[in-house]
Order: structure tokens, then sequence, then C-alpha cells
């Protein structure tokens, strides 16, 4: 038995914990389907059994990109119909899961546990530069450079030669 048995271990941390330990695990995969999550939370066996929210949490509860319904995580991504992802700062986030949880306080899970949280914040990509995960919003600034040195009125002008009036 591992020393998790001593802290009562959230649900959301321990597929935080296992997807984690998955993306650590197979650094050429960038995501992992839940049946993949769930098998991994069994083996590791962070709790004595394997509790039947974890497949939950990993469907819904803590991905960020969906709606809450209830759990508010942002630990997770979806990334297709059943693969999931840590999440990372600049991902999409539903805009009623914003400021979640996104990474377990150490002091909440396990000591072992621990370098997960430590690995996440060195390896994971700095935030994109986008300021909203609004789609329209992200399209701000793009073609500006085909504009580059062009009057608009004379390409309005040239646009209109040759028009009836």
């Amino acid at each position: 038995m591992k020393g998790a048995q001593r802290l009562a271990v959230k649900v959301a941390d321990e597929v935080w914990m296992v997807v984690a330990l998955l993306h650590r695990e197979n650094p050429n995969r960038s995501d992992f389907t839940v049946d993949e999550i769930v098998e991994r939370a069994r083996r590791e066996a962070i709790v004595e059994e394997l509790r039947p929210g974890v497949r939950v949490h990993a469907i819904q509860h803590c991905v960020a990109n969906r709606p809450p319904d209830p759990g508010r995580y942002c630990m997770l991504t979806e990334t297709g119909t059943s693969t999931r992802r840590l999440w990372r700062p600049g991902d999409p986030v539903h805009p009623r899961r914003i400021g979640a949880k996104s990474v377990p306080k150490k002091e909440e899970i396990p000591e072992e546990y621990h370098a997960l949280i430590d690995w996440y914040h060195r390896s994971k990509p700095q935030a994109q530069h986008a300021v909203s995960t609004d789609p329209i919003l992200g399209l701000r600034g793009l073609g500006k450079k085909m504009w580059k040195g062009v009057d608009p009125d004379d390409y309005v002008r040239k646009l209109r030669e040759g028009w009836n009036e």
C-alpha cells in the first residue's frame, strides 16, 4: 500500500496525477483515452481501490473546455471525443471554469507525487499570446501583414474603376 492511504486524496487530484504520470512516461504522446486514464489509476492505486468517480472526472468534472456539471476543475483538456491531456495555460476554458483549480496542492497529495507538480511547472509550455479564448477575438490582427504599405483609399479607388454610375 502506498503512502496515499494517509491522505484523503480528492478524485480530481488523483486523475491529474495519473494523467501527469502518463505524460511523463510517454513524452511522445499528446493525449490519452479515458480508458487509459482509468486503467492507469487502477494500476497506480493511489487509494486502496479504483473509485467510480475516476471515470466521470476524466470525462467531465476535470475537463476545462467542457461546461461544468457540477465539478468545475481545469485539470484536463478534451482533445477528442474520448481523449484527454493535462490542461495548460492558454488552452480553451469554459467561462464558468475560469479561475478553477488546475493543479493539485502539494499538501493534499502524497509526498511521492510532489515531483509531478514540479515536473508540470517546469515542462508546461508558456501560455499562448491569446488573451481570450473567444474564437472571434482570437482573429484580431489576422492579415495585418498583407495590408502593410497599401493605402486603403488607393485600394478602394482601384476596385471601383470602371463601375457604372
